[in-house]
């Protein structure tokens, strides 16, 4: 886990002094701090013209509005997300946009979701290290890297081949590499030899609920899932001793499911 934002904000070179626990400060005041400390102006762009940007203050900024702001709590979520460097999971895309309220393509097909959907399904699963997850879908690998710094240990299966690929050498490179077990395939099927988890989360539309990524989950784990084609609904079902919780989040829109899903059935 990378850990950068949660432990120490510097306040500038001049002052050479440090704040810790951002959390207890406010968010108004962390982000005049991170603003005068990164050299941004709050647009997205950083004075000093530095080649390899963190853009942390761009990662507080989008915790605070986008997240906290629309009712996101879970503190592990929000501390992740203020660490995880998500420009670099988007390759290609100005590094500042990736910060935007908004999915944004990775190539394929596929999107790297919107920051809001990301912390909701990441708070849904309910997860407190340490923690086994299975994702569905790797897409661009930031949601992996965000169940990882959170301290779970994370097994994420993409259907395309050169995402599946692209995403492990990202993950790498962010130092996530030893926490997340990726590999190309159908994501239909899950990961039995790796089960069971604590909670199955996946990025893409279902047609109907896989009825093998539910017998993956341990007694109190939860299924994160969206259903629908052109309706959508976030669904999150809680296996207990008897069976089966269902409760809906919220009407969302992703890419679908694919491979067998699709076959009839």
């Amino acid at each position: 886990m990378r850990g950068v934002i949660g432990s120490i904000v510097c306040v500038g070179a001049a002052v050479g002094s440090c704040l810790r626990s951002p959390r207890k400060i406010g968010a108004p005041i962390l982000l005049l701090l991170m603003q005068a400390c990164s050299g941004s102006n709050g647009s997205g762009d950083e004075q000093g013209g530095a080649p390899d940007r963190d853009l942390a203050y761009e990662r507080v900024r989008m915790v605070e509005v986008q997240l906290a702001g629309r009712g996101i709590r879970d503190e592990g979520v929000l501390e992740a997300m203020r660490n995880v460097r998500r420009h670099r999971f988007a390759p290609g895309l100005d590094p500042a946009r990736a910060y935007e309220d908004r999915p944004h393509p990775i190539g394929h097909g596929q999107t790297i979701s919107q920051p809001y959907i990301v912390g909701l399904m990441s708070e849904a699963a309910h997860l407190r290290p340490p923690c086994r997850v299975l994702e569905v879908g790797t897409g661009s690998g930031y949601q992996a890297a965000v169940l990882a710094e959170m301290g779970c240990t994370v097994y994420t299966i993409e259907i395309v081949e050169a995402l599946a690929s692209q995403s492990s050498e990202i993950l790498a490179r962010e130092g996530y590499g030893e926490q997340v077990h990726g590999r190309a395939g159908d994501g239909y099927y899950g990961w039995p030899e790796a089960a069971p988890f604590d909670a199955v989360i996946v990025t893409a539309a279902a047609p109907r609920l896989p009825e093998e990524l539910l017998e993956q989950l341990t007694v109190g784990g939860r299924l994160v899932i969206p259903v629908g084609d052109i309706w959508q609904v976030l669904e999150v079902h809680r296996r207990t001793e008897e069976g089966y919780e269902r409760s809906e989040l919220s009407g969302v829109r992703f890419v679908p499911m694919t491979g067998e899903i699709r076959q009839g059935r």
